[in-house]
């Protein structure tokens, strides 16, 4: 969601600054742009930071001998950081 919040702030600020030729007294419109299409890029790379941290997986590989048998065991598990049971 941030992502798309990142997107659509810049899209706005751009068309505030670089579109829009109306003078209004009370605000400049350039410098909202602007400050818009700045909050937009920090906005949608701090998702893309949010989104690469939530992929990360933890992967885990045991191998155990049992001593009755001699046979030798592998349990693998791989937990991600949603996962209730990784805790």
């Amino acid at each position: 969601m941030s992502i798309g919040t990142g997107v659509v702030l810049f899209v706005i600020g751009a068309i505030l600054a670089f579109a829009v030729n109306v003078q209004v007294e009370w605000a400049n419109l350039d410098l909202i742009g602007y400050i818009l299409m700045g909050a937009g890029a920090v906005v949608f790379i701090v998702g893309l930071v949010l989104l690469a941290r939530r992929r990360q997986t933890n992967s885990v590989t045991q191998t155990s001998v049992d001593p009755a048998s001699g046979s030798q065991t592998t349990r693998r598990s791989t937990s991600t950081p949603e996962d209730p049971a990784a805790l």
